[in-house]
């Protein structure tokens, strides 16, 4: 197992580390409904309290956090994890929000209904060279009304202009992610467990047929037990998808073959984040056990848009 250096603990199931420039790394605490900036050492300090469930995050264009906000699970603690367990008694609906990281202040960009979209989970979010940002929708398990969403992927512009479901339905996908050269989009399916991949044809547009029945093209699926969550991009245009049950970090080639897996000791392993001066330092989240971590990585990350 690879060395960890322990950032910051007692974290309510933290996500979508976001790597700032000064060291410090800004995460998601899904449960508590609050955004967190977290410095080696130990020190916290909160950023914003949207409530609900802010998942996945990102720098936009202009400086602010962009967060894809779940509008909340329940909670089951048990065995040292704390773990979602379908949708909250209190759900306050699926947005997309814009953070003020210096003052706090929360807006909402876009919300179920606007352009005729219906967002139930809003999950994992990507800029692209275009100025505006992919998006996925995990959607919501309801165990009283057994029931689970059918759900797709988005695009969305950043001023608040434009915001459209490009593939739909998708399997309740987590992660989302672009290559390099901004010709493919990524998204990692959660109870499938696979590593789909979209031909993208402009800005917010993916072929309609490039792959068998639609436009996803299955990369990688791993055998066992697992479930994929989160992933990022390296330079090199691996994707390194969290993976739940193994506990770590599969590294996937562009090509669908597994570079390596990176063990971790928490099942809920469910983010990943590059930053330092080599772009090799990683940044991961155990979220089961609250924890935000940070490992020397074989190879640089790819450098994020904003």
């Amino acid at each position: 197992m690879a060395e960890f250096e322990l950032i910051a603990d007692g974290l309510r199931f933290p996500e979508a580390p976001v790597v700032m420039d000064d060291g410090s790394v800004i995460v998601t605490e899904i449960e508590a409904g609050r955004i967190t900036r977290c410095w080696p050492g130990g020190r916290k300090a909160v950023v914003a309290t949207p409530g609900g469930g802010p998942n996945g995050l990102a720098i936009g264009p202009d400086g602010k956090l962009y967060c894809c906000n779940n509008g909340g699970f329940e909670y089951t603690e048990s065995n040292g994890y704390l773990a979602p367990h379908g949708i909250a008694k209190d759900y306050s609906g699926g947005r997309i929000e814009r953070i003020d990281i210096e003052t706090g202040a929360v807006e909402i960009l876009y919300k179920s209904g606007d352009n005729g979209v219906v967002l139930r989970g809003p999950n994992d979010i990507m800029f692209d060279s275009h100025g505006g940002f992919w998006f996925t929708d995990h959607g919501k398990v309801d165990y009283e009304k057994r029931c689970h969403d059918i759900v797709g992927i988005f695009y969305a512009k950043a001023d608040g202009s434009f915001i459209e479901e490009v593939i739909f339905p998708s399997n309740n996908p987590n992660g989302v992610g672009l290559s390099p050269d901004g010709k493919a989009l990524y998204a990692a399916e959660t109870y499938t467990c696979r590593l789909m991949k979209f031909n993208i044809t402009a800005p917010g547009k993916v072929a309609p047929d490039a792959g068998p029945g639609g436009p996803g093209i299955p990369l990688y699926r791993p055998a066992g037990y697992k479930f994929f969550d989160s992933l990022a991009m390296e330079a090199s245009g691996n994707i390194c998808v969290a993976t739940i049950g193994e506990c770590g970090i599969s590294v996937v080639s562009p090509s669908g073959e597994l570079v390596e897996f990176v063990a971790t000791d928490d099942i809920f392993t469910t983010n990943i984040a590059f930053g330092g001066a080599d772009m090799q330092d990683a940044y991961i989240t155990l979220s089961g056990t609250g924890r935000l971590v940070k490992t020397r990585w074989n190879r640089p990350g790819l450098t994020l848009q904003y």
